[in-house]
């Protein structure tokens, strides 16, 4: 199911997934699978970061990174003729933060999600961003999609 890693860049995962601009925190897809996806992600150092708070990025906002690769991830499972499904990340669980921030970090960021879990309309990740070897975060995250038909 791989697919060119060049051909899932910045501009192909913002329109597959709800957040625009600044706001879409990946940059390329890397590998993925029915089962996994990973994914990279640069713009963490950056000052005008939409994320940033007091002049830093604190780790917990890699969060929202692990969501985002999450939102893609249903989207190359759905396929390119499906139109993405709207999913809701309901709970966060089991997280652990190794550092107290990212912008920090020179390089890129790993994002790491894997499905544990799932049927038609609930899904169950476990989620890790790295920067190299090193685990910044992990954690478990549940998704509910098209919450507003259940």
């Amino acid at each position: 199911m791989n697919m060119n890693p060049h051909a899932l860049d910045h501009a192909w995962i913002a329109a597959r997934i709800p957040h625009q601009g600044s706001m879409c925190l990946l940059d390329a897809v890397t590998d993925w699978s029915g089962e996994h996806i990973v994914c990279r992600a640069v713009g963490h150092t950056d000052p005008a970061h939409p994320l940033r708070e007091a002049g830093r990025l604190g780790a917990a906002c890699g969060i929202e990174y692990a969501a985002q690769a999450m939102a893609v991830h249903g989207a190359l499972v759905a396929g390119t003729d499906a139109a993405p499904r709207q999913g809701y990340l309901t709970s966060v669980r089991g997280v652990t933060l190794h550092v107290d921030r990212l912008d920090d970090l020179p390089g890129a960021l790993a994002v790491r999600a894997e499905r544990v879990s799932g049927d038609a309309n609930h899904v169950l990740y476990r989620f890790a961003v790295h920067h190299g070897d090193r685990c910044l975060l992990e954690g478990r995250a549940a998704v509910v999609l098209d919450a507003d038909a259940l």
